[in-house]
């Protein structure tokens, strides 16, 4: 397939940027705000690509990209997967099941073999937080984390704060609320540093017993620069969507229940479900928002889901994007 000059402009963005300098990609809560525009920017481009009748450039082609899930994933896997191929890179899909890990195989000897087949970028999802981290100090390919454990989910992060962007522009100043089981949300972890970063004003709403340590009320600051940022606090979710420009419902892990964490799915529906009601405490227009799966009708009503206010499919297709401007970045790294 022949370039275009608009192929050749993807191209260069991939070799011409200078300000991109990392191999990883395994968290938000270094990034600078220059490498955040320089992702929404690139983002921008990939959208531009996605939206033409062939959404194929051959930027990556020669590269390869394997993505290794230990745990269950549809949006995330498939939009990487779909991001490579945008990009003509090749695309390799390895599960946990019903690979060489059934044997015994260790985590560090699956990723060697896999660079060793020829893996450029490694995307992982893992349910023990910082696995990725762990796999980046033992090989040379580059990595991307696609969720650890409780830990962090960068792109989701990203992928959200590209939506709430297109639709309000700057998010400094806006107000940003995160409801549901925060302790055990990678996504809400990642997204309190990347919006707190973006000067968003964050508030995380749930029960005290779905608030992790450092974010319950009562709990003193603290000076561990590994802490989240400070956010607003808040156990009354009629109080914390009042006035807000989003708001973002997280998925309720039924397992918590087993833990006595929660009486019930129905006593956590009355207080923390953003339904109609409690959403129109919130500003003219606000953005609803969830990274899904979604559980209709427990954490989210299904009329507050589907509303013209939700853009919870923009979501997924922004996943996309994000994704190929990761995945452009990350290999157009200068390595010595």
């Amino acid at each position: 397939m022949r370039a275009t000059s608009q192929d050749q402009a993807v191209e260069r963005r991939s070799t011409d940027d200078r300000e991109w300098t990392r191999q990883h990609l395994l968290d938000v809560d270094d990034l600078s705000g220059d490498e955040i525009d320089l992702l929404m920017e690139t983002t921008d481009s990939m959208k531009e690509v996605l939206g033409r009748d062939v959404p194929r450039v051959p930027t990556l082609r020669g590269r390869t990209i394997v993505t290794l899930f230990y745990e269950a994933s549809t949006r995330t896997r498939a939009s990487f997967e779909l991001a490579g191929k945008a990009l003509g890179a090749d695309v390799i899909n390895v599960a946990a099941g019903g690979s060489s890990v059934e044997k015994g195989e260790s985590l560090i000897d699956t990723v060697r073999t896999l660079q060793a087949v020829g893996a450029d970028v490694l995307v992982m999802r893992h349910g023990s937080s910082g696995a990725p981290h762990l796999v980046a100090r033992h090989i040379r390919s580059s990595v991307i984390n696609a969720g650890d454990g409780w830990h962090a989910h960068p792109t989701q992060a990203l992928l959200d704060l590209y939506t709430m962007r297109a639709h309000l522009g700057d998010v400094r100043g806006r107000r940003v609320v995160i409801v549901g089981d925060i302790a055990h949300s990678r996504v809400a972890r990642s997204n309190i540093w990347l919006l707190s970063k973006a000067g968003a004003e964050v508030t995380v709403c749930g029960p005290a017993t779905l608030l992790p340590a450092g974010l319950r009320p009562g709990d003193p600051p603290t000076e561990d620069p590994a802490a989240l940022p400070r956010v607003n606090v808040e156990t009354d979710l009629d109080a914390a969507v009042e006035g807000a420009d989003v708001v973002m419902a997280l998925r309720l892990q039924k397992e918590r229940m087993s833990g006595g964490l929660l009486p019930s799915l129905r006593e956590y529906a009355r207080l923390y479900q953003l339904n109609e009601s409690r959403l129109a405490r919130a500003a003219s227009g606000a953005l609803v928002m969830h990274p899904g799966p979604i559980n209709e009708g427990v954490e989210i009503s299904p009329a507050v889901a589907s509303s013209l206010q939700s853009v919870i499919d923009e979501q997924v297709t922004n996943g996309v994007a994000v994704r190929m401007a990761v995945l452009l970045l990350m290999c157009g790294v200068k390595r010595a």
